[in-house]
């Protein structure tokens, strides 16, 4: 069992999953999702998002830190990415 010791690396940790687990989840439905959804939503191309969501994984991966720059960039973008695809209805 993982003993942080206290409720701040306990939350950060949490918290560095859920927003992992977010990303991951953004570029997986990005991977699946047709090239003409993109064009329907107005939104960038396919390959552009698989680019950004993929470098937001890869960095989550080196800079496990959720508060960190890039984390907090790419969590924006996932979320962006969630908002404009999965919540447009087209």
């Amino acid at each position: 069992m993982l003993d942080f010791g206290s409720p701040q690396l306990t939350l950060a940790f949490a918290m560095t999953v859920v927003l992992f687990l977010v990303k991951v989840f953004a570029a997986g439905d990005c991977l699946v999702r047709r090239p003409g959804d993109f064009v329907l939503a107005e939104s960038l191309s396919k390959g552009a998002w698989l680019l950004i969501l993929g470098l937001a994984v890869a960095a989550h991966l080196v800079w496990w830190y959720p508060m960190s720059l890039l984390n907090l960039v790419g969590t924006v973008a996932a979320l962006v990415y969630l908002a404009q695809l999965r919540g447009s209805r087209y």
